[in-house]
């Protein structure tokens, strides 16, 4: 779960710093950490913990190559809902929680009401996951599948405290 930012636990810009520098490279020891933003080893590390205990700093991850496990397709798929029953959305985040193909998705306001990204093995693999995943759940009133060519993903945020 995602916990909001509040006055209370507010960030200085040595905590930025410190979760800058991790995005980029997760895999910094603590010292090599402790000598980038110019703090003693013990401080830095309590600060990465206290960032981890807030919140913050939500986990560490390596980026893997999809074709590893034989993803050689992606898509992003919207779903409109027949309702917007707290029942239905509930139940429609538990069923995608539930799918492997699922790399993530976006609860929308708008027109949609998900978007969805997905990862398959091939077209064929696509086509009976929507249909399977999708288009026979009662909750759902309309699909449409986008191919995705490429993407590059941000590593960091752009924004820091005023």
């Amino acid at each position: 779960m995602i916990r909001p930012v509040t006055v209370q636990n507010a960030r200085d810009r040595t905590d930025f710093e410190i979760l800058s520098h991790l995005q980029h490279d997760a895999r910094l020891s603590n010292k090599e950490l402790a000598a980038k933003i110019g703090l003693s080893p013990s401080s830095t590390l309590a600060r990465v913990r206290r960032l981890e205990r807030s919140g913050a700093l939500l986990g560490y991850h390596a980026e893997v190559d999809p074709r590893v496990y034989g993803v050689t397709l992606e898509a992003l798929v919207t779903v409109r809902l027949e309702k917007h029953a707290r029942a239905a959305i509930l139940g429609f985040e538990r069923h995608l929680a539930s799918l492997t193909e699922a790399r993530g998705w976006y609860h929308l306001a708008g027109a949609n009401d998900y978007l969805v990204h997905v990862a398959v093995r091939d077209a064929d693999h696509l086509r009976e996951f929507v249909i399977a995943a999708f288009t026979g759940r009662n909750e759902v009133a309309h699909v449409e599948t986008s191919l995705i060519f490429s993407h590059r993903r941000r590593v960091t945020f752009g924004v820091l405290p005023r």
